[in-house]
């Protein structure tokens, strides 16, 4: 039986909300093994002077939780 955990991230780009996604996926794979997937929630941007200098964009994550354990 597999058994998934979801988290949430908040991943963050200067150029695309595309990039802003594939940021947070691979800082999430530096530490978690097993991911299956991901779905983005939401999306927004940070304005200054008119212009957009940061897109942001709410990641959820889904990986395999490893079995074995204490037993």
């Amino acid at each position: 039986m597999r058994v998934l955990k979801v988290i949430e991230l908040v991943g963050t780009s200067p150029n695309s909300w595309e990039e802003a996604t594939k940021n947070a996926v691979d800082k999430a794979a530096e530490t978690l093994r097993g991911i299956v997937g991901g779905d983005v929630v939401g999306q927004n941007v940070v304005v200054k002077d008119g212009g957009i200098t940061e897109y942001r964009v709410d990641v959820k994550v889904a990986f395999l939780v490893e079995e074995g354990g204490v037993g």
